[in-house]
C-alpha cells in the first residue's frame, strides 16, 4: 500500500502542479491583458461549463440567427455609443458577432488554435478603436445576456471561463491592433500602389496589362529566359549603339518595355538578377503571392495559402532557395513604389516574408513523405478494412458530436461514399493541391445551402484521425491524414463562413418575409448582385439557382420580385433585369426545367404599366430585350424553351405573347408563306390534274392529255422530290447529331415523331401513285386500237388495269393534302384555335365510334343467331350493314315494315337504337361539350404555342445581316419613358394599349427621398415588419424584464440572508455584473 502510493507521489504532484497553473491562467485573464499575447491554458471542467452553457444559450434562442440578434441587442442597449463603430448593417452585424463568439468559444480547449484564431479576429478589427473598457463593456453584455437566458442562470465555473476567453480575446484584439497595425496597413498600401500603378499613370494602358497579366502565368517561365536574352541582348546593341547617332539611340529607347506591374517587375528583375534557373518555383510562389499577401491580416488563411504552396513546391524536384525570392520580390517593390519606399516598407515586409518563410520552412520537406506514406496505407486496405474504417468514422463522429446525427439523414450506402470521397481528396490534395483548392471550395459553398455548423467538422477530422490511427502504427501515414483532412476541413470552413451571407441564412428558411428582411441592409448598387451571386475565390454560387434547385421556391419568388422590382432616387432607376440576364443566361430554360409556377412572376417583371392614362390610352413598357437577343447579339433560345415547356398560360402571358408576336409580324411570317404558298400551289396543281381536268369516262381530247401529263409530272418532280430531299436533310442532320428516339424500344430519328409524319405519307402516297400512274403504263401503247387512244392517253388496256389502285392513292393523297395545308391557320389566332378544338375533341369522337363499332358487331352477331332471318338481315355482314346505316339514320323506312314481320329481329333492332342512337349519341354531345369547355380557355394559349414554334424554326433560317437590321429597328438600347418627361430604362418596347384594358392605380415603381449614395441601403419598407412581429418583440421584452426582476429580487434574498461574500466571491466580477443588470433593467 505504502509502495503505492510512493510510486503515485509523482504524477500527483505534477497533476496539482498543472491545475494550480490552469487556475492561476484563469485567475490572470479575469481581467484584459493588453500588453501580451500567448497561449491561455484554461481548466478542462470550466472549458465544458463554458461550451454546455453556449450550447443551451443557442437551443433556447429560435435560430442561430435569432441568437446573433440577442447578442447584438444586449450589446448595443448595454452601451449604445458603441452604434458609432458598427457601420454594418444589424443583421450582418449579427451573424458576424455568433460566427466570432462560437469559432472562440469551441477552440478553448485548445491553446494553440485559440490563439490562431484569436490572431486571425484581432486582424480584422485592426480598423477598429478598442480599449480595454469597451471590452469590459462587451463582456458584461455577453455574460448578462447568457445568465438572463439561461433557465437557471450560468453556473460560477461557466461565467468565470466566459469572462477568461472574452478578456482574452479582447486583450488580443489590442495587442495585434497595437503592434501590427501599421505593418499591415504599409503592406496594403504599398501592394496596392505596385499593382495599379499603370492603371493611375494611364487609363488605356491599363486594360492591356490586365491581359498581359491574365496570359503571364502560362508564359511566365519562358519570360524569365526570354527575358534574360533580351537583357544580354540590349546590352551588346547598348555598346553598337555608343558609336550611332543620339537619334538612333532615342529610336531604340522608345521601343524598349518598361514593366509596371508586380509580376512583370519580378520576372523582369529575376531575369536580370539571374536567377532564371529557379523560374519554376518562383513561378510557383508568385502565382500564390496575391493571396498571401492580401490576407496577410488574417492568419488563418495566411497559413492554409503556406499550406498549399508547400504542396506545391513540394512537387519542384530541384533546389528551393527562399532567400533568392525574397531579394527579387524586395527588388521589385523598390521599383514600384519609389517615393513612398522607406524603412517601414522594409521591416513591414521583411517582417511579412520571414513569418512565410517560417510557414514554407516547416511544411515543405514532409508532403513527399506524407503523400508516400498516406498511399501505402490506404492500398494496403482491402474491403474488410475499408469496410471498418467507414463505420469508425460515423460511430466515433456521433459519439464525439451527437447533433451531428441531425446532419448525416442519408442513406448507409450514401454515407460510405461520401467517406470514401474524403479519403481520395487526402491523396488527391497531395498529387494536385491547386485543383483540389478549387474543388474543395466549390464543396464548401455548397454547404451553405445545406446549413452545417462549421463547429461540426473539427471533430469529424478528430474521429477520423481517431479510427485511421487505430488502424495502422505507421506514425507518417497518420500524421499525413491528419494534416491534409485538417487542411481540407480549413478550406471548406472558410468558404462556408464566406459564404454564409444572411441571404443564403433566409433561403434556407424559405420565408418571403425572412429574405425581404436579409436583402433590405444591402447598398443599393449591389443589391442584385448579391442575390444573383456569393463568390468565394474562384469560386461562385447562385443564391437564386440554389433555391430552385433545393426547392425554396418561396424565398425564389421573392428574390425574382425583388430583382424585378422598379426602384428609383433622384439620381438613378434600379431594375435587375440586366444583371439577371447577365449572370444567368439561361434563367428561363432553369425555370422550365426546376419550376415552371416561376415564369408568370419572372415575366411579371418584364412589364411596367403606367399608373396615369391619358385620351384612352396607358403607356406599358415590356423590357423583352434579353428574351430576344442572346450576350453575342444573336437569337435568344427563351421562345424555344417555351413552346418546349407546351404551358398555354405562359405562352399567352402579355410580355411572351408581345415579343413572339413581333418576331412572327417583322420575321417569321415571311419565311413561312414563302414555304406554305409553295405547297398551297402544289395542292392546286395537284387538284386540277387529278380532279379538275379529268372527265371521268368520258374521251379527253389531246390537249386535256398534255395539260394532265405535265401537271402530274410537276406533282412527282416539284413536290414528291421536294418532299424527299427535305426528309433526306432531316434525317442527315437527326443522325449527324444523335438526335433518336425510341418508340416501342424502335430507334427513330426525331422528325418522324413530330409534325413531320404527315409529309412522310404524302410522300409514300406520291411515289405509289408514280408506280401506278396509268399514263407511264400507256406510254408503249397510246396509240393502239382502244378507244381514247392518243398522246398521254391513259385508256389503254394496261392504263385501266392500274387505274382502280391509282384512284385510291389519289384520295389518299387529296386528303393528305388538304390536312396539311390546314398549317396556314396559324396565320389567324381564332381560324388556328377552332382547328386546334377540332382536334382536341376529335379523341371523344374517336372513343363514340369505338363504342359504335362495338355495338354494332354484338347486336349483328345475335341476329344472325336468330332462326327467323329477314332479308335485309341474312348473314353477319348483312346484319351489320343494315344496324349501321340504321345509326347513320339511311336506312330505307320501306323495309323497316319487313322488319315488323319478325319480333325477334324488331326487339334486337329497338334495344340497338336505343343503345345507340338514344344513348350514344346524346353521351357524345355532351362529352364533346365538356371537352371544349375544358379546352376553351386555353384554346388561344394553344394557338400561339403552334405559331410560335413556327417562329421558332423560321427565325433559325434568317441570315445574320436581316437579324441585326430587326434588332436595329427595335431601338432597344433607347432609354423608355415611364411618364412624361420622365426617361427611364432601356431595353425595352413601349406599347400604348387602352385604358380600360388593365386597371392600374398603384405605381409599381418604387420611389424614395433621401440620400442617393449607391452604397446606401433603401429606406425600410413598411411591410416589413407585421403587426406579429411587434408583439413577439413586445413580448420578449416583457419577459427580459420579468426575469431581470426575479434575479434581483434573489439577489437581495442572498444579502439579507448574510451571503454576500459567497456571491462576491464565486464569480470575479459577478457582484459589479449583477448591479449593472439590475441598473440597465431600472433604467429600460
Amino acid at each position: 500500500m505504502s509502495s503505492a502510493s510512493l510510486s503515485n507521489s509523482p504524477s500527483t504532484s505534477s497533476g496539482r502542479a498543472e491545475e494550480e497553473i490552469f487556475d492561476e491562467c484563469l485567475e490572470k485573464y479575469q481581467a484584459v491583458q493588453e500588453n501580451c499575447l500567448e497561449e491561455m491554458r484554461l481548466p478542462l471542467d470550466v472549458v465544458d461549463a463554458v461550451k454546455q452553457a453556449w450550447s443551451q444559450f443557442v437551443s433556447t434562442q429560435s435560430s442561430r440567427d435569432a441568437a446573433g440578434e440577442a447578442i447584438y441587442a444586449a450589446l448595443f442597449d448595454s452601451a449604445p455609443t458603441l452604434q458609432n463603430l458598427f457601420m454594418t448593417p444589424r443583421s450582418v452585424m449579427a451573424l458576424r458577432f455568433m460566427n466570432g463568439i462560437v469559432c472562440i468559444i469551441m477552440a478553448s480547449h485548445d491553446p494553440a488554435a485559440l490563439k490562431m484564431e484569436v490572431e486571425s479576429i484581432g486582424f480584422r478589427h485592426l480598423e477598429r478603436e478598442l480599449t480595454a473598457s469597451r471590452v469590459a463593456v462587451f463582456r458584461e453584455a455577453i455574460v448578462e445576456l447568457l445568465d438572463m437566458e439561461l433557465p437557471n442562470g450560468l453556473t460560477s465555473k461557466a461565467k468565470m471561463g466566459l469572462q477568461a476567453i472574452l478578456n482574452y480575446a479582447g486583450g488580443a484584439f489590442i495587442y495585434i491592433r497595437q503592434n501590427y497595425l501599421a505593418r499591415v496597413k504599409v503592406i496594403q498600401r504599398s501592394w496596392r500602389i505596385a499593382n495599379n500603378k499603370g492603371a493611375v499613370e494611364e487609363e488605356d494602358a491599363k486594360s492591356a496589362e490586365s491581359e498581359q497579366q491574365q496570359q503571364q502565368p502560362s508564359n511566365s517561365r519562358d519570360f524569365l529566359q526570354k527575358s534574360l536574352e533580351e537583357t544580354v541582348s540590349g546590352r551588346a546593341e547598348g555598346r553598337k549603339d555608343s558609336r550611332r547617332s543620339d537619334g538612333s539611340k532615342n529610336t531604340s529607347a522608345t521601343e524598349l518595355k518598361v514593366p509596371t506591374t508586380f509580376n512583370e517587375m519580378f520576372l523582369f528583375n529575376a531575369a536580370v538578377m539571374g536567377f532564371s534557373s529557379s523560374g519554376s518555383w518562383m513561378h510557383n510562389i508568385l502565382e500564390q503571392f496575391d493571396g498571401i499577401v492580401t490576407n496577410v491580416a488574417n492568419s488563418y488563411r495566411l497559413q492554409e495559402e503556406c499550406d498549399v504552396l508547400s504542396l506545391v513546391l513540394a512537387r519542384h524536384s530541384g533546389s528551393i532557395k527562399l532567400s533568392e525570392f525574397k531579394a527579387v520580390m524586395l527588388a521589385s517593390l523598390r521599383s514600384l513604389v519609389p517615393k513612398e519606399w522607406d524603412s517601414n516598407h522594409e521591416v513591414a515586409w521583411n517582417w511579412l516574408w520571414e513569418n512565410v518563410e517560417r510557414m514554407l520552412r516547416m511544411q515543405i520537406c514532409k508532403p513527399q513523405a506524407f503523400e508516400a506514406a498516406l498511399e501505402r496505407f490506404v492500398m494496403s486496405l482491402d474491403e474488410t478494412l475499408l469496410l471498418h474504417l467507414r463505420k469508425g468514422i460515423y460511430q466515433e463522429f456521433f459519439s464525439m458530436a451527437p447533433s451531428g446525427q441531425d446532419y448525416f439523414k442519408q442513406s448507409t450506402t450514401r454515407l460510405y461514399f461520401i467517406a470514401d470521397r474524403i479519403i481520395e481528396m487526402t491523396m488527391e490534395i497531395f498529387r494536385n493541391p491547386r485543383q483540389m483548392v478549387e474543388d474543395i471550395s466549390a464543396l464548401g459553398l455548397r454547404h451553405v445551402g445545406y446549413e452545417v455548423p462549421s463547429e461540426l467538422f473539427s471533430p469529424f477530422v478528430n474521429a477520423a484521425v481517431e479510427v485511421m490511427s487505430g488502424m495502422t502504427k505507421d506514425e507518417t501515414a497518420t500524421s499525413a491524414f491528419r494534416w491534409s483532412l485538417t487542411l481540407v476541413s480549413k478550406i471548406l470552413v472558410r468558404t462556408q463562413l464566406e459564404g454564409s451571407t444572411i441571404v443564403m441564412k433566409a433561403i434556407n428558411t424559405n420565408q418571403e418575409k425572412a429574405l425581404r428582411k436579409a436583402i433590405a441592409v444591402s447598398p443599393r448598387g449591389q443589391r442584385a448582385l448579391e442575390l444573383l451571386e456569393i463568390r468565394v475565390g474562384t469560386q461562385t454560387i447562385s443564391p437564386l439557382y440554389w433555391a430552385l434547385e433545393s426547392g425554396s421556391l418561396l424565398s425564389a419568388k421573392a428574390m425574382i420580385h425583388d430583382l424585378l422590382t422598379i426602384r428609383a432616387d433622384r439620381d438613378n432607376y434600379y431594375y435587375g433585369c440586366d444583371d439577371l440576364f447577365r449572370r444567368h443566361p439561361k434563367v428561363v430554360q432553369k425555370l422550365c426545367q426546376e419550376s415552371p409556377t416561376m415564369l408568370p412572376h419572372l415575366m411579371d417583371g418584364l412589364l411596367w404599366r403606367s399608373r396615369v392614362a391619358g385620351q384612352g390610352k396607358r403607356r406599358v413598357n415590356y423590357y423583352v430585350k434579353h428574351l430576344l437577343q442572346d450576350e453575342e447579339g444573336g437569337f435568344n433560345q427563351a421562345l424555344e424553351w417555351l413552346v418546349e415547356l407546351k404551358d398555354p398560360k405562359v405562352i399567352s402571358h402579355p410580355v411572351v405573347a408581345l415579343f413572339a408576336d413581333i418576331l412572327w409580324s417583322r420575321l417569321a411570317i415571311h419565311y413561312f408563306l414563302f414555304g406554305r404558298l409553295y405547297f398551297l400551289f402544289t395542292l392546286c396543281v395537284f387538284a386540277a390534274s387529278q380532279a379538275i381536268l379529268p372527265h371521268g369516262d368520258q374521251p379527253s381530247t389531246v390537249q386535256e392529255n398534255v395539260a394532265v401529263f405535265a401537271l402530274r409530272c410537276f406533282i412527282y418532280l416539284g413536290s414528291m422530290c421536294q418532299l424527299l430531299v427535305r426528309q433526306l436533310k432531316m434525317l442527315w442532320r437527326d443522325v449527324k447529331t444523335g438526335a433518336i428516339e425510341r418508340t416501342w424500344g424502335v430507334p427513330l430519328p426525331e422528325h418522324l415523331c413530330a409534325q413531320e409524319l404527315g409529309n412522310i405519307a404524302l410522300f409514300w402516297t406520291l411515289l405509289l401513285m408514280c408506280i401506278q400512274e396509268p399514263i407511264f403504263w400507256c406510254l408503249s401503247n397510246m396509240h393502239g386500237d382502244f378507244p381514247g387512244a392518243g398522246l398521254f392517253t391513259s385508256a389503254c388496256p394496261a392504263g385501266k388495269e392500274h387505274s382502280e389502285a391509282y384512284a385510291v392513292f389519289s384520295c389518299i393523297a387529296m386528303l393528305l393534302y388538304c390536312a396539311l395545308v390546314l398549317d396556314l391557320s396559324i396565320i389567324s389566332m381564332r381560324i388556328s384555335a377552332f382547328v386546334l378544338v377540332c382536334g382536341s375533341v376529335m379523341a371523344e369522337v374517336g372513343l363514340f365510334l369505338m363504342a359504335a363499332a362495338f355495338l354494332i358487331v354484338s347486336f349483328a352477331l345475335s341476329i344472325s343467331t336468330l332462326s327467323q332471318q329477314a332479308a335485309a338481315f341474312q348473314g353477319f355482314d348483312h346484319a351489320a350493314y343494315s344496324l349501321f346505316a340504321m345509326m347513320l339514320g339511311l336506312y330505307p323506312s320501306d323495309q323497316l315494315v319487313d322488319v315488323q314481320a319478325y319480333m325477334g329481329i324488331m326487339i334486337v333492332v329497338s334495344m340497338f337504337i336505343i343503345a345507340v342512337v338514344i344513348f350514344l349519341l346524346n353521351l357524345l354531345v355532351a362529352q364533346l361539350n365538356q371537352a371544349y369547355q375544358i379546352i376553351f380557355p386555353d384554346m388561344q394559349g394553344y394557338a400561339r404555342l403552334t405559331r410560335a414554334g413556327v417562329v421558332v424554326s423560321a427565325v433559325e433560317q434568317v441570315s445574320h445581316s436581316r437579324w441585326a437590321r430587326f434588332l436595329q429597328s427595335l431601338h432597344l438600347d433607347e432609354r423608355l419613358e415611364f411618364n412624361e418627361g420622365d426617361v427611364g430604362l432601356a431595353g425595352g418596347i413601349q406599347v400604348n394599349e387602352p385604358s380600360w384594358a388593365h386597371p392600374t392605380t398603384v405605381d409599381s415603381i418604387r420611389r424614395f427621398g433621401g440620400s442617393t449614395a449607391t452604397n446606401m441601403p433603401w429606406p425600410e419598407e413598411d411591410n416589413l415588419l407585421t403587426d406579429e412581429d411587434r408583439f413577439d418583440r413586445l413580448e420578449k421584452l416583457m419577459i427580459k424584464c420579468n426575469k431581470s426582476k426575479n434575479k434581483k429580487k434573489r439577489h437581495m434574498s442572498g444579502v439579507s440572508s448574510g451571503d454576500v461574500s459567497k456571491t462576491s466571491g464565486s464569480g470575479g466580477g459577478s457582484w459589479s455584473s449583477n448591479s449593472s443588470d439590475s441598473h440597465d433593467s431600472s433604467e429600460r
